[in-house]
């Protein structure tokens, strides 16, 4: 079956099926790559509405520059999903988080789709291989989950279920990658996936912390905006940290801050440092350095993080003109 898909530079057609936030942030994005797309939604009420929120972010779209071809009237709203998908070279379901709904809707896509269309689900947590569970072709299905704006935030999640073929997930990271998307591949199923479960463990301490009146909401968004936030733009956690411990990097970090991580700063529990995840830890750091000194890393992500500033500022800037027109 997967001798059948279309290299993902020939793709010229996308279905989106839903048209929530995340819905109507794939149609724009594949609309601004050029791709003929074609948008379903069960309900009448939300199909009219398609082209009414495209037409209102297309000047985002302009302003972050069109590939050759794009253009809003490269949209289709379809009246039934065969009409949507039939033509489709890959489907991008974005149907509300109940597994239900998605597994029902992928075994219907999957009957009417040829063999060489990949689907794939922009869920934020449920399991492929339950989603793909009625499928009769499930190794042409996968996950490409994406962060609001979809047309905006690079990346895209990428895993595949029990049953999807080993193929469909080096296609599906080559088609987002071929789309100006960074895919990140997970080997395995994890529930939430990555990104997802970070934002969660923020989110939860963050809801603690204002039950227990020991912060606002505001003090909260603020010591982000204002503080890590910075640096989560350019360097992720893990390189912060290993930035942090000078020309030993991580290695120094483990050792000076490891015996704090039993101290009870946050509610979440704090897994044992035994030496085999010490190792991955600095390992890692190690690979994603390439070779990089942390001096030059460190000179490097200020230069990034001031650029960031100052885009944040006119940004602010012309929010205020615009406010004061």
């Amino acid at each position: 079956m997967t001798s059948t898909l279309k290299p993902p530079s020939e793709v010229h057609a996308a279905a989106v099926v839903g048209s929530g936030v995340i819905g109507i942030g794939w149609i724009l994005h594949y609309l601004r790559m050029g791709l003929q797309v074609g948008a379903y939604d069960p309900a009448a009420s939300a199909r009219a509405r398609i082209t009414e929120m495209v037409d209102m972010t297309w000047p985002i779209m302009e302003e972050l520059g069109l590939r050759a071809g794009a253009s809003r009237e490269n949209l289709v709203v379809a009246e039934s999903l065969a009409d949507a998908v039939a033509a489709a070279d890959v489907v991008q379901e974005a149907a509300p988080e109940d597994v239900a709904i998605k597994s029902r809707l992928f075994a219907e896509i999957d009957a009417i789709v040829p063999a060489s269309t990949v689907i794939l689900t922009s869920t934020s947590g449920i399991s492929m291989t339950l989603i793909q569970s009625d499928c009769v072709h499930p190794g042409r299905t996968a996950t490409g989950h994406p962060f609001n704006p979809p047309y905006l935030i690079p990346l895209v999640e990428v895993l595949g279920g029990e049953r999807t073929d080993r193929e469909v997930v080096e296609w599906t990271m080559e088609f987002y990658r071929s789309l100006d998307k960074y895919p990140v591949h997970l080997e395995r199923e994890v529930p939430a996936f990555i990104a997802s479960r970070l934002q969660e463990a923020m989110w939860r301490e963050a809801l603690h912390m204002i039950a227990a009146g020991e912060a606002t909401v505001e003090m909260i968004d603020d010591c982000i905006t204002q503080g890590p936030g910075l640096r989560w733009a350019v360097t992720g956690p893990m390189m912060n940290f290993h930035l942090a411990g000078g020309p030993e990097g991580m290695k120094h970090v483990l050792d000076h801050f490891g015996p704090t991580l039993k101290e009870p700063w946050t509610r979440l529990v704090a897994p044992e440092l035994t030496d085999e995840l010490r190792e991955r830890v600095i390992d890692g750091c190690e690979r994603e350095s390439a070779g990089r000194s942390v001096d030059e890393m460190v000179l490097d992500r200020d230069r990034a993080i001031i650029a960031i500033m100052k885009a944040r500022r006119e940004s602010a800037d012309a929010a205020a003109f615009r406010r004061g027109r």
